[in-house]
């Protein structure tokens, strides 16, 4: 069932420019380089997240004369303090690399205002068709010479609530930026007054971004050799232009459902200790590695029918790497600066009754191999690579640190937020708990017999 065709009323297409007046006008054209983790992402698929905001008055009116003109004005105002994120990302003829260019008299970020009457309810609560999220996703622009780096979309659903989806480029940006930005515009929109007229209001200073490229030393070679590989990478159904900025096309599967699986703070601690027991007692790890070893393991014995013991199983994840450099960055960097990690793994000893502790010393194992170097790990890896034959691919995206539901504009946090990306090829997404520090949230997207297997192995063995 494909819902990407079902009616939507679209109030508002409108170009959003960062703020300025003429009482303070220091916005001037500038470009910004890539960085290696930029280049690394840099014709993957744009990034997807859908943010669900539970109202008591969302009336079309109420909506139209208080909540929107907040939430336009404020991403102008925060458009102001992100102003790379404004541009686009571009790869002239005459120009060795891509780059992010800033141009004040035509740049700012699409903002699409539509309207549904669909069930609110059941797109943020209920296991549904992973499609049905489509209509409400931000279209991004893109062309072989330029892509838009940003765009949103928010959708009214009267007497319900609304939701506000972000669409970046991820060659420009990483999760962590999307949360920075997200918390930003959020912050900015609760805390506009009357001033905001004149000049644009300040940060806080755990929300000033860094755009600062200079800051990640002895990276040259990388971002060459990655720019190298995307030259060369000819694959069927992509743009035969090797500089083309169009994305790998990846099919988007229509009948697969979505849901999202809560772990509390209880429950990761109950893993930990069940898998410690498993472990004679030698609990060395820390308690997040046994949620994402859990998932995993259930994933794969989901897919038990397809997998046999001689089948390998390849786990991965992106390590944020800010911390991991030498110098560290600000956590408040912005553009990418992860590092793909990932490990293989038996699929028979993930099917027994101690696959999860396997799971568990493995991923550990891949993480500690961080500590020896980002930049001498980077060296070993390309973009995208063929998977060999037998071998099944599960990622997860996302992080359980990232803050993205602190982004309460002014009518309470986001009731769910949906990492929309997932649709694509065999992935989940991880995510801080709504309801409770230290909990998480696992987000799914699998066929319908493989959703209900997940369904009853998650309730079951957080019963046990």
């Amino acid at each position: 069932m494909d819902y990407r065709s079902r009616p939507l009323n679209i109030v508002e297409v409108c170009h959003v420019p960062p703020f300025s007046n003429s009482f303070k006008s220091t916005l001037t054209e500038f470009s910004l380089p890539l960085n290696f983790s930029d280049i690394f992402n840099l014709k993957f698929p744009p990034v997807q997240n859908i943010f669900f905001y539970k109202l008591g008055e969302s009336t079309s009116t109420f909506f139209k004369t208080v909540i929107l003109p907040k939430i336009k004005h404020s991403l102008s105002i925060t458009l102001f303090h992100f102003l790379p994120l404004a541009g686009y990302l571009s790869w002239l003829q005459n120009s060795e690399k891509p780059v992010i260019i800033y141009n004040t008299a035509n740049d700012g970020v699409l903002l699409t205002v539509a309207e549904s009457n669909e069930d609110f309810d059941h797109l943020y609560s209920e296991v549904r068709y992973a499609s049905e999220s489509h209509p409400y996703l931000a279209p991004l622009f893109v062309s072989d010479t330029k892509v838009s780096i940003l765009s949103f979309q928010i959708t009214l659903f009267p007497n319900k609530g609304f939701t506000i989806s972000s669409t970046f480029n991820h060659a420009v940006l990483d999760g962590r930026s999307l949360s920075l930005f997200m918390n930003s515009w959020a912050y900015i929109c609760r805390n506009l007054d009357e001033n905001v007229k004149i000049s644009p209001s300040s940060l806080s200073e755990e929300l000033n971004p860094c755009f600062d490229r200079t800051v990640i030393l002895c990276s040259e070679g990388l971002e060459m050799r990655y720019l190298n590989y995307w030259l060369g990478l000819k694959l069927p159904g992509s743009d035969a232009n090797p500089r083309s900025l169009e994305p790998i096309p990846f099919p988007v599967p229509t009948d697969v459902l979505r849901a999202t699986f809560g772990f509390s703070r209880e429950d990761i601690k109950k893993i930990g200790e069940r898998v410690s027991k498993l472990e004679n007692g030698n609990r060395t790890k820390p308690f997040s590695t046994y949620v994402l070893a859990y998932a995993y393991t259930l994933v794969c014995m989901v897919k038990a029918k397809g997998l046999k013991n001689n089948n390998k199983v390849k786990f991965g994840l992106t390590a944020d790497c800010r911390t991991r450099l030498n110098p560290p960055l600000s956590r408040n960097y912005i553009g990418n600066c992860v590092t793909s990690c990932d490990v293989l793994v038996e699929a028979e000893h993930l099917l027994k009754e101690t696959g999860v502790v396997y799971a568990a010393k493995r991923l550990n194992e891949m993480i500690k191999g961080l500590e020896n170097g980002v930049l001498e790990k980077a060296k070993e890896k390309v973009p995208y690579m063929d998977v060999e034959p037998g071998v099944r691919v599960i990622l997860v995206v996302g992080s359980s640190r990232w803050g993205m539901y602190g982004a309460d504009f002014g009518w309470g946090k986001p009731t769910n937020i949906e990492t929309t990306t997932i649709d694509v090829g065999e992935s989940f997404s991880m995510m801080e708990s709504r309801d409770e520090s230290g909990g998480v949230e696992i987000g799914l997207v699998l066929k319908k017999n493989e959703m209900e297997i997940f369904d009853s192995l998650f309730v079951h063995g957080l019963k046990v």
